[in-house]
């Protein structure tokens, strides 16, 4: 992981693979809490509001308004396949949604604290941030069926600063494997830099190069069980298939930046 300079890593097992897993990172407890409040915001949220559709292959969302108003709300979004020909959800909202973001960890009271406590600020401070700071919170729901893919990605790319210094924060809150969609990466990709980024311009957002086509076989499976935390370094290659299992595959993400010594783009969507 990065702190304040292009170089600075983690720790030996980061610089080799780009991400690092630990498990047993939250209890039962925590899990339960976030799990029942995020039940009780899809409770309060109208599908009326909005039908803003999140998917990493055809980008629709990148020229939607109330996307880019998610960076400073608790937004949803719901799922490619949701909804049927007539334009009506095929099943309840509980299992449209594809995401909720982006803005839970300063927002939501709960989230918030999590976000915020010891053992978080204690885990990005020892991957040698002086002065980190949390840019976006997401609720990634990968539904049973619908679960939409997320192509290969790197999270600088969407959180870019100079020099690059995301983190991503990974918490499974269901187990997660290769069944329901679990991540996959290319170990020590993270050490080819930063390939493309997601720039803003007037006509919503664009990448700044086309996407490099990678080989499957490069990928492993990073499966997960709930409360298990992974660390991922913003320039490793990463993605997830769609989920075509029964079960479901929860989790809570966070991007975190270095803001001593690195200076946040303008043109971050």
């Amino acid at each position: 992981m990065r702190g304040g300079s292009q170089e600075r890593e983690c720790s030996a097992k980061c610089m080799k693979a780009g991400y690092l897993v630990m498990e047993s990172f939250a209890g039962e407890d925590e899990i339960g809490g976030l799990r029942k409040t995020m039940d009780e915001l899809l409770t309060q949220f109208d599908p009326s509001e909005s039908s803003s559709v999140f998917s990493t292959t055809n980008q629709q969302h990148t020229k939607d308004h109330y996307f880019f108003d998610s960076a400073a709300k608790i937004s949803f979004f719901f799922e490619e396949k949701a909804f049927g020909d007539d334009g009506e959800l095929k099943q309840p909202k509980e299992l449209s949604i594809n995401k909720v973001g982006h803005a839970l960890h300063e927002l939501d009271p709960l989230y918030k604290e999590f976000t915020y406590s010891s053992k978080v600020s204690s885990l990005v401070l020892s991957f040698g941030y002086r002065r980190p700071v949390v840019m976006q919170s997401m609720y990634i729901f990968k539904q049973p069926g619908i679960g939409g893919e997320v192509v290969p990605h790197q999270y600088n790319s969407y959180v870019y600063t100079d020099p690059p210094s995301c983190t991503g924060l990974w918490m499974a809150l269901e187990d997660s494997t290769t069944l329901n969609g679990c991540l996959w990466a290319i170990p020590g990709s993270h050490k080819n830099g930063l390939v493309r980024r997601f720039v803003r311009g007037e006509n919503g957002v664009t990448y700044d190069q086309p996407s490099p086509s990678y080989e499957q076989k490069d990928f492993v499976p990073i499966e997960m069980k709930a409360g298990s935390i992974i660390a991922i370094h913003g320039d490793l290659i990463h993605q997830s298939f769609e989920n075509l299992s029964p079960k479901s595959r929860h989790a809570y993400s966070l991007h975190v930046v270095e803001s001593d010594g690195c200076k946040w783009a303008q043109d971050n969507w």
